[in-house]
């Protein structure tokens, strides 16, 4: 059996080799989105609301009698997951669900009073969570960034680019 003198030690982030994830858009994409998550969560303090809830609530308020469907699709979860996330919204008192005039069969989204005051109180925490973003980046790389992200989901859900 071979012996180590002491146990080997990780390298630093900076020289970790990332192989043949270097080519993988997705790669990058999820540790930077891992990271924006988890800190979320901290900065919000509470296990029910995960990052997911805040997208949810967000588009909600910017779009009031949102269909499930058309939220699942927007936010990129299935229709069971959001499902549970406007569970736990309702339980929470930030949103609701009616019948939608149009479609007995379907639901119309919208936020409650305390919702807004709870985005309003997200919103601040969201954008303090991606201060250190903000602040490594130009005005003009923000717009780029924003431009080349909104590109790559065009092609990812419309098949337009």
């Amino acid at each position: 059996m071979t012996r180590f003198a002491s146990p080997p030690t990780d390298p630093p982030h900076s020289e970790i080799n990332l192989g043949v994830l270097n080519d993988v858009i997705g790669f990058r994409l999820r540790r930077i989105q891992n990271d924006l998550s988890r800190t979320f969560v901290e900065r919000v303090g509470r296990k029910e609301l995960r990052p997911g809830g805040f997208s949810a609530l967000a588009l909600i308020a910017a779009n009031p009698g949102l269909s499930q469907t058309a939220l699942s699709r927007e936010i990129g979860f299935d229709k069971a997951t959001v499902v549970a996330i406007i569970d736990s919204l309702e339980q929470l008192g930030w949103a609701e669900r009616r019948r939608s005039p149009i479609d007995r069969r379907r639901h119309s989204l919208f936020i409650s009073v305390a919702g807004e005051e709870a985005l309003s109180r997200l919103r601040g925490l969201a954008l303090a969570n991606e201060d250190r973003i903000h602040a490594a980046l130009t005005d003009a790389e923000q717009q780029q960034l924003f431009v080349l992200l909104d590109k790559i989901y065009s092609v990812c859900f419309t098949g337009e680019s």
